[in-house]
């Protein structure tokens, strides 16, 4: 009690409270989930480094190391021995040494004093004591570069979640997906080459891909050191981010070497220790090539061995932690892979196969690992001793002789046991077909082990789906999983589809859809909103929906968050998107929507705190599905910039264009806020990529048919917000889309509207001065090409209304408008306005009216504002208003007499602003459309230039004037001076004055008085000189310019070079793309050119104000009718796969994916010669093998027919010879023994368990050879054991007294007790019965409350299994029943209602605890009218060589779906306690069971013929 006093006081009280006593049985404390969560003391340190340091398993940080030093010593403790008890045994040097191992002056100053109540005699229990550990950090190997990892020493007696949560929260480590236990033999051994690199590969391969952690012995040598390696060659071979794999060595403390440097009580940062196997001596080295240690220690020196139990505990607890990764929540799966090894590493397979944990033994290694291996497919009741003994003699040939008969029974005994399991063993044989890697082999073994645990329904198909998609092994789940034997439903697979989604493994989401996922099932509404509440945190779109909520509390002015809805996303969207394009997602009204629907039975999945089991639930509403799932998970992709998976879903896609063109412009739009400049690089190459699959598909439908193709670029698309492909090309600016030949040739036909594009422009002219032309043929339409004759009004209408056409009188009109607008301002400016300036006047407010129109023109409904904000948008607008606004300002000032002649300075200057507004007549010229973009892009640069300039001209400036003019005070004068003067110097216009060569005094004001005269410089007062500096002048108007006129003039030509070759490559390009723009703006143009416009406005105006008709559309949009729109999509995806078909031809073509391929095959090729010829050696191997049996059946034959000869008398005097050796002899006496008892083994399997259950009593090892009484076992010497059962009234005596054994009468009803066992008389030896099954390795009762037969009754109550029609429900012909199974408390297992009978009681206690005790009398009649399928022992691990169990097992089966006692019983089962779980539930083979009640329901479906 002393330690744990001290343990308590040391702890802090918080952790107290999860972690057990030091002296507590682990095994009694059944731990579940919710009992770990942190660690609560915890919570402070680790707060700030569990936040964003899961990347860096190595923390640097102050902070980090200042946690550590503060925790671990609080948390985590080391072993000192407390008193020193002098050994018999001495150290390596022969010095005096402790109980211990340690030295004396390596113990506590304490611990040498003379004792007072320790007493003499030395015990671990009590002279060791905790103490808080002095030795944890990071360690670095001296001499072996940058070799550093993390290590602690901890005590053996320390929980394992305290070392988990170091783990994970301190040393930063996630939680693993998979834990790989390795071990074998700890001293070096010789593995095959080939074999070596094989399993160092496969190891490191499975580790590197599911986020496993491998658990080794951490020393440097045997198969640690085998593991090291292996993590080093990968590490070395691969780059820094894959390098990252998790090795932990769990060793003994005392047996490390060189253990005194890593001591440090506040932590080593590093600590340097050096790896030196010579000097060793029986201690060992730590393995440079782990990167954490977790070194146990019991205060014990030199003593292997020690870490093994805290070893199996931090394992066990480890699997039994559940993960979430990517939306799918998963117990960590363990396996143990066996390399080599001793009686260690049997006793670790052993207990690994009791605790079910699935084992690879690599055949090859050596020892252990060979003698499971090759008996591993020989029947149980083959493996004998003999032939144990033959195969430990070969393997062992160097440590044979250690081996007693006793240990011999035990190692059969425990082969026999791991070989019975076959569902938990693997064994890698080199060049076994279909396992050619070891890391395929570990994944294999882990699903054969849940495929054949025992689960109700489909649990563990679920489960292996599960760790497929955590470990991303698409491979192993398309070979393992999806096979013939399971039948998946798509509704089964939503919910890894959804977690296969969030955590982007693209190659699960292609395989989900080839097993038939229809994303309009599986993406519903509430399904959208999962994934989005599931965006990574990184993401920029999830900043973007944080801020949209953010402001949405802000203006309800609520304080909650609120909860992420669709029309959020949409809102974003929008923004990406651009404002042409409508809210994909409106804002659902106030009531509230229906679930899902969709049923997914035991999943559980969760991540961040919401659940995707409860979106997948049965519910009675309907499920709302969305419009276009295909567009909303390419969209999802999208916005996280996930390529591949973007590129799965959209393949998907039916409107494959517009979803390409909107991803494009989506990428771009992110990209231009993304603040990572690699992110960005990647958003726009993507965004690019989709360009090309854009006009990909366009181009192949383009030459299919062009006015088809043309359909889709105007088809109003639904999906994406009612907006057509050209408009989101033209969003995105998408200038190589958009200069595209069938693009260019669509925007070419629409400008020409109805008229034929061949017709020659001067044919347009004409018409337009000569229209009775139009009559003629002379101008063709496109209606009459096609042999549809047009009338008069027809072809008027047809000609006016052209795009070309409005645009040529609306530069003729323009023209005329320049030309009278500048004959007034030269000829006609009179004090009061004229006719002609009036009609300029008029002309002008038919513009403005045009300019309004084109502001307030809003057919998509955009609003005012927002269609104001984007006509200012656009340069050329803001010209025009710019024009308009001067115009204005100088006609104001025009009509006021005081300022007419200001006002025709302004107008002079409205004049020229509307003259460069012709250069946006002449975009639509291909010669000069292209320089008005280059003189645009120039006109940049000329700013920049201005920019530098200025510096120049400025300082230059204020130097002249400042030497040559004294206070010149007039500001026009000063700005003439400093920057007018100056800049027309660069132009060769040097002042006279500056050097006072050609000064003249009368070109200057000597005080400044003239007010168009210059000051004059300085003078003297005599002869009226210059007296400033003219060298000083000279040098700066020199260097001015120098760097103006050659410098600076050279930097704008070559900036000038510059742009105009950039912008060359891509002008026709640019040239095309705005080419749109005036094309849509005369396509919806009023067909009357100003002022005659005038008419159209007032036709308009009547048509929206008076005749409220609503807009008519010109935007170039086609709302095409349901059946054409789904056939041209049809289409549309026919060539999208073509298109797709043929990329992924020419990347087959590309010359570097051929020199991969090539590589790839001889690779494979190499493969298949090695692997042919380990086969051709098998297949030798086999042949030899046949014809030694061939042989050893001839020598037998010989035998027998020698004894029968001479039986008969025929013997001669001679010796008979030896008919084959005696060593194959006895060998093949071995492999022909039991091979009618595989199929029915005669033995108990479960009474011979080593841990007898519920206690820590193991029982003496009985091989299958030695159960029966008959066959002579002299080692046999069982415990004895006998629990004592205080709640029972009635039990026999604990002990095994003669006197009280004496007392009990067997064979006969003794009492109420009945002791008559139905297989008749029992034999009794000493006063114990003997189990009539034979030995079971332990002698009394047992937890069996009688010596001799313990009598119990199960009722297995069975009825047909039926679909809702009443059906009954067949598999494999055979119809299927359903079986009434409990689970009672305190146990994790289902059973049959039934159990032991009390004595004198005809119904089990646990039956009754099931049922109401009104329905006891009729559950009895139900009994006795019920079919007895088994009466006698009952294989029970209870079960002992003087107690067993005998039941009886009755079936009640219900054969009609309305049997009234059915109904009872139902009615009285739903009354029962409640801490009790009944069910009816599918009888299987697969049902998780106790074993021996599986074989009462196998006889109960034999019975009734049902599927089992």
């Amino acid at each position: 009690m002393s330690v744990r006093g001290r343990c308590a006081k040391v702890l802090p009280s918080e952790l107290n409270k999860v972690c057990p006593e030091r002296g507590d049985d682990p095994t009694t404390h059944s731990r579940k989930m919710s009992d770990f969560e942190v660690v609560p003391n915890l919570q402070q340190s680790s707060s700030s480094v569990s936040k964003g340091r899961r990347k860096a398993h190595f923390p640097t940080g102050s902070n980090e190391k200042e946690n550590l030093i503060s925790w671990i010593p609080e948390n985590i403790r080391k072993k000192e021995c407390t008193y020193f008890v002098e050994s018999s045994q001495t150290s390596d040097s022969g010095r005096i040494v402790c109980e211990c191992g340690y030295l004396r002056e390596q113990h506590l100053d304490d611990a040498a004093k003379p004792p007072i109540f320790l007493g003499k005699e030395w015990d671990p229990r009590r002279h060791i004591q905790e103490m808080p550990t002095d030795a944890f950090g990071d360690i670095h190997f001296t001499g072996l570069g940058q070799k550093t990892g993390k290590y602690v020493r901890v005590s053996s007696d320390t929980p394992p979640r305290v070392i988990y949560h170091l783990m994970t929260q301190h040393w930063g480590l996630d939680a693993p997906n998979l834990l790989i236990s390795v071990t074998g033999g700890a001293k070096n051994f010789i593995m095959k080459p080939r074999l070596k690199n094989i399993f160092r590969q496969g190891l490191v391969k499975v580790a590197q891909t599911t986020g496993a952690w491998i658990i080794t012995g951490g020393s440097h040598a045997g198969v640690m050191k085998q593991v090291g390696e292996a993590v080093r060659d990968f590490i070395l071979s691969c780059s820094h981010k894959e390098g990252e794999i998790v090795t932990i060595g769990i060793a003994t403390w005392g047996t490390v070497y060189n253990r005194e440097s890593l001591i440090c009580p506040m932590g080593g940062f590093p600590a340097e220790y050096v790896l030196d196997e010579e000097n060793q001596g029986s201690l060992s080295c730590l393995d440079s090539n782990h990167s954490h240690f977790i070194l146990v220690d019991d205060g014990t020196h030199g003593r292997y061995g020690v870490e093994i139990p805290l070893r199996t505990k931090l394992e066990k607890f480890i699997s039994e932690q559940t993960k979430v990764k990517g939306g799918v929540a998963i117990k960590i799966p363990i396996v143990c892979v066996v390399l080599e090894g001793g009686p260690g590493t049997l006793d670790t397979i052993y207990n690994a196969i009791t605790n079910g944990t699935p084992c690879v033994i690599v055949e090859g290694s050596g020892r252990v690992a060979d003698v499971i291996a090759q008996v591993a497919n020989l029947p149980v009741a083959k493996i004998t001793i003999a032939l144990i003994q033959k195969k430990l003699s070969v393997l062992f040939h160097d440590t044979y002789e250690l081996f007693t008969e006793g240990k011999l029974v035990e190692w059969t005994k425990k082969i026999q046991d791991i070989v019975r399991s076959r569902q938990l063993l693997t064994i890698f044989r080199e060049g076994k077909y279909g396992q050619q890697d070891v890391d395929v082999a570990i994944l294999q073994a882990l699903f054969k082990a849940s495929r054949n645990q025992d689960h109700f329904g489909r649990e563990n198909w679920d489960h292996q789906l599960k760790l497929a998609v955590a470990w991303n092994r698409v491979d192993i789940a398309r070979s393992e999983i999806f096979t013939d034997d399971h039948d998946w439903k798509p509704t089964d697979l939503h919910p890894m589809m959804a977690a296969a989604l969030i955590s982007n493994k693209p190659e699960f989401v292609k395989l989900f859809l080839e097993q038939g996922v229809r994303l309009k099932e599986f993406v519903t509404w509430d399904t959208l909103v999962y994934l989005y509440d599931n965006l990574a945190p990184s993401c920029l779109f999830h900043s973007k929906l944080q801020k949209v909520l953010l402001e949405e509390r802000e203006h309800t002015a609520g304080s909650k968050m609120p909860r992420l809805q669709l029309h959020h996303v949409s809102q974003v969207l929008r923004e990406l998107l651009g404002c042409s394009t409508q809210p994909l997602y409106p804002k659902p009204k106030q009531t509230e929507r229906p679930r899902l629907s969709i049923p997914v039975p035991h999943i559980k999945l969760n991540v961040q705190g919401s659940s995707l089991r409860s979106l997948y639930k049965r519910s009675a509403g309907r499920v709302t599905f969305t419009m276009d799932p295909v567009r909303d998970l390419l969209i999802w992709a999208v916005v996280q910039n996930r390529k591949e998976l973007a590129e799965i879903i959209w393949a998907q896609s039916q409107d494959c264009m517009a979803a390409a063109l909107a991803c494009s412009k989506i990428l771009k739009e992110l990209a231009k806020e993304e603040e990572d400049t690699d992110t960005t690089d990647a958003m726009l190459a993507l965004a690019e990529q989709y360009e090309h699959k854009a006009i990909g598909v366009f181009t192949d439908c383009y030459r299919k048919d062009e006015e088809r193709a043309q359909k889709l670029l105007t088809r109003v698309s639904e999906a994406w917000g009612k907006t057509t492909c050209l408009q989101l090309a033209l969003e995105a600016k998408n200038m190589n889309f958009v200069s595209h030949g069938g693009v260019q040739a669509f925007l070419t036909k629409v400008w020409w509207g109805k008229l034929c594009v061949d017709n020659g422009l001067w044919r347009v002219i004409t018409c337009m001065l000569f229209f009775p032309l139009l009559y003629t043929n002379f101008i063709t339409f496109s209606r009459e090409k096609r042999l549809q004759p047009m009338g008069c009004l027809t072809r008027l209408r047809a000609f006016f209304t052209a795009p070309v056409v409005i645009f040529l009188m609306n530069i003729l009109s323009y023209f005329t408008f320049l030309l009278l607008f500048a004959y007034v301002l030269m000829v006609d400016f009179q004090p009061m306005p004229s006719w002609r300036e009036y009609l300029i006047y008029f002309w002008l407010f038919s513009l403005v009216c045009e300019e309004t129109r084109q502001m307030l023109y809003d057919p998509d409904g955009l609003g005012v504002v927002k269609m104001a904000s984007l006509y200012i948008k656009d340069f050329w607008n803001k010209l025009d208003i710019c024009a308009i606004l001067v115009f204005i300002a100088g006609l104001t000032c025009r009509l006021i007499p005081s300022t007419l002649y200001p006002g025709r300075i302004i107008l002079s200057l409205a004049f020229i602003i509307f003259c460069l507004r012709l250069m946006h007549i002449f975009t639509v010229s291909k010669t000069l459309g292209p320089k008005i973009i280059i003189v645009k892009r120039m006109m940049k640069d000329v700013f920049f230039f201005l920019f530098l300039l200025a510096v120049w001209v400025v300082s230059f400036g204020v130097a002249k004037q400042a030497i040559l003019i004294h206070n010149e005070e007039r500001v026009e004068w000063l700005f003439r001076g400093v920057v007018y003067h100056s800049y027309l110097t660069i132009f060769g216009q040097i002042p006279s004055y500056i050097d006072g060569v050609n000064f003249n005094i009368d070109q200057c004001s000597p005080n400044g008085t003239d007010p168009y005269k210059p000051k004059c410089p300085e003078t003297n007062a005599d002869n009226k000189k210059p007296i400033f500096p003219e060298w000083l002048t000279v040098i700066l108007l020199c260097l001015y310019l120098l760097f103006t006129n050659i410098l600076l003039l050279n930097l704008l030509i070559a900036m000038f070079n510059y742009t105009f070759q950039q912008v060359q490559e891509h002008t026709d390009q640019i040239w095309k793309f705005q080419r749109h723009d005036l094309i849509e703006e005369y396509h919806g143009r009023p067909p009357a050119p100003p002022p005659l416009i005038l008419l159209n406005h007032l036709q308009l105006l009547l048509r929206r104000g008076l005749l409220r008709r609503p807009p008519t559309h010109h935007k170039l949009k086609e709302k095409l009718e349901k059946n054409e729109e789904a056939a041209l999509l049809s289409w549309e995806m026919y060539l999208k796969e073509n298109y797709l078909q043929h990329q992924q031809c020419q990347e087959k073509q590309n010359t570097e994916q051929m020199i991969r391929d090539i590589a790839q095959r001889v690779d494979v090729l190499a493969e298949l010669l090695d692997l042919d010829r380990v086969k051709r050696t098998g297949v030798v191997e086999q042949r030899l093998g046949s014809l030694e049996d061939q042989v050893h059946q001839s020598a037998q034959a010989l035998r027998w027919m020698m004894q029968a000869l001479r039986g008969n008398g025929f013997s001669s005097g001679e010796d008979v010879p030896a008919v084959g050796s005696s060593k194959a002899l006895d060998f093949r006496k071995v492999d022909l023994e039991g091979k009618a008892e595989e199929s029915h083994p005669p033995y108990h399997v479960l009474a011979r368990n080593l841990l007898y259950p519920g206690s820590h009593t193991l029982r003496f090892p009985v091989p299958d050879e030695k159960v029966p009484w008959e066959v002579d076992f002299p080692l046999y010497d069982p415990p004895a054991y006998s629990a004592e059962h205080k709640d029972m009234a009635v039990q026999d005596p604990f002990s095994l007294s003669l006197e009280s054994l004496l007392k009990i009468n067997y064979n006969t009803m003794d009492g109420l007790i009945d002791r008559q066992s139905f297989h008749g008389l029992y034999a009794v030896q000493d006063g114990l019965p003997l189990n009539p099954m034979g030995r079971t390795g332990l002698r009394g009762r047992g937890r069996l409350h009688c010596f001799g037969p313990n009598h119990a009754l199960h009722p297995v109550v069975t009825r047909w299994r039926r679909n809702l029609d009443g059906s009954i429900i067949r598999k494999s012909l055979k119809k299927m029943l359903e079986v009434l199974v409990a689970q009672y408390p305190l146990s994790d297992v289902w059973a049959l209602p039934g159990g032991s009978l009390e004595p004198g009681e005809t119904l089990p206690l646990k039956l009754k605890w099931i049922l109401r005790r009104e329905f006891w009398s009729q559950f009895q009649n139900l009994l006795k009218q019920g079919t007895e399928v088994h009466k006698g022992y009952l294989d029970d691990p209870r079960n002992t060589d003087n107690a067993w169990v005998e039941t009886v097992a009755v079936s009640v089966h219900f054969d009609n779906q309305n049997d009234v006692e059915m109904k009872r019983l139902n009615s009285f089962l739903q009354g029962c306690d409640p801490e009790l779980c009944i069910r009816w539930q599918v009888l299987d083979k697969r049902i998780p069971l106790h074993a021996n009640h599986k074989l009462l329901l196998h006889k109960v479906s034999t019975l009734l013929g049902a599927y089992y």
